[in-house]
């Protein structure tokens, strides 16, 4: 039997695996800090304190998962970069893999971050880009890869390890790129940005979930970058999201100042994940934010505004 276990089940990218996990495995587990999706009732939700090794264990030994999809993390906007809770989750995955591979289970992908790699190179590959990670969420990411690696090698564990690029879509954060420009064009309020003229990989939240799961299902070993292997300067996406939405006067680029630790460009070499993987894309960045700027449309009332923050 089939049995895959998803931590981060109810998060961003958590929530857009679900429906495929349900048509490919028996039984899906999904981990929850702090609530569980309603609408997904086939689900089996544990509300569980990954950084609690007791809870944690027992969890593990209960369903003893064949697969286990490790999404989740410290996350919190605008803190997690340089927070030390990064160090406590970096050594409760390391224990959550060992218990996952003690109690049986037979493959492991988790969550992986482009901000593992040295951004001054711009195109990051797989295993010829320098890893230099200059925040501590990077350093343990990155660690943690390292790790999971060198564990597997020796424990036989099949893993894998899905580094993310930039993503938008349904349910963001509302303080992100992509999201708070949709909101404050949606409520007829200016959008300030950077100039733009940064360069970055994004792909749509529900692609890369599809990727996630479509990894999880491979035999494919070690670290896949998973974006678009198409890098688009913020300037031309907030513009399309203007154009979209008809308010593109309400944008201000250059309002504010664009850090001076960003690269001018951050790409993607999906060659692993198009080649190897036999994946490609739902949406490309048109339909992409046609789909999440109408989800907002239906959703934009029941969400707090927040604090712009690009």
């Amino acid at each position: 039997m089939k049995k895959v276990l998803v931590t981060g089940a109810s998060g961003f990218i958590g929530r857009h695996t679900l429906i495929d996990l349900l048509s490919k495995y028996d039984e899906v587990h999904g981990v929850n800090n702090d609530r569980s999706l309603s609408e997904y009732k086939n689900v089996h939700w544990h509300q569980v304190d990954l950084l609690d090794g007791t809870t944690r264990g027992k969890l593990i030994k209960n369903i003893r998962p064949t697969h286990l999809l490790h999404l989740a993390w410290y996350a919190e906007p605008g803190k997690y970069a340089q927070s030390l809770l990064n160090i406590d989750w970096l050594k409760a995955s390391i224990d959550l893999i060992k218990e996952f591979t003690e109690a049986g289970g037979e493959r492991v992908v988790c969550a992986g971050t482009c901000f593992e790699y040295d951004f001054s190179y711009g195109f990051c590959s797989e295993f010829d880009t320098p890893k230099n990670p200059e925040t501590i969420y990077g350093v343990c990411k990155n660690s943690l890869q390292e790790i999971l690696r060198h564990y597997s090698e020796k424990s036989g564990l099949s893993s894998s390890w899905g580094r993310i690029f930039y993503l938008y879509g349904p349910y963001e954060y509302p303080g992100r790129l992509v999201s708070s420009v949709i909101i404050s064009l949606l409520k007829g309020e200016t959008a300030p940005c950077s100039e733009g003229n940064q360069k970055k990989d994004f792909l749509h939240v529900e692609d890369v979930a599809r990727a996630f799961v479509s990894l999880l299902e491979s035999s494919i070993q070690g670290p896949v970058n998973i974006g678009s292997g198409n890098p688009i300067s913020v300037k031309d996406l907030v513009l399309q999201i203007g154009e979209i939405i008809g308010r593109g006067n309400l944008i201000r680029l250059g309002a504010r100042p664009t850090p001076e630790s960003e690269p001018p460009m951050i790409l993607a070499d999906d060659r692993r994940l198009r080649l190897e993987l036999g994946w490609s894309p739902k949406y490309k960045i048109d339909s992409g934010l046609k789909n999440t700027i109408s989800w907002w449309k239906d959703n934009i009332k029941v969400i707090i505004p927040l604090k712009v923050n690009i």
